[in-house]
């Protein structure tokens, strides 16, 4: 099983929160796991009913924080694909 983890945990988790925000304000991070054997952080959000999950790198989110700014369009890239992707969104 995935293990748990608190927003401290997750390098980088304010960048990450307020990138998802910008996509659409009423999305709600609802938990993230740690996923040891593929090396990424897996968060669930939630908006309305319903539930999505988006898996981010760690090498990413920990990148995030230099000034290299092919990390952040890469973060972009994948929440925008996640989140406004209508398969990612299932009703719980």
């Amino acid at each position: 099983m995935d293990r748990q983890v608190s927003k401290s945990e997750v390098p980088s988790y304010e960048i990450v929160e307020e990138k998802i925000k910008e996509i659409d304000g009423s999305i709600i991070v609802l938990r993230i796991f740690y996923i040891f054997m593929q090396i990424v952080y897996k968060f669930q959000l939630i908006k309305n009913d319903k539930l999505c999950t988006v898996e981010i790198p760690r090498k990413l989110l920990e990148g995030l924080n230099n000034t290299n700014a092919s990390f952040d369009d890469e973060l972009t890239r994948i929440l925008d694909t996640s989140i406004q992707h209508s398969d990612c969104w299932n009703k719980i």
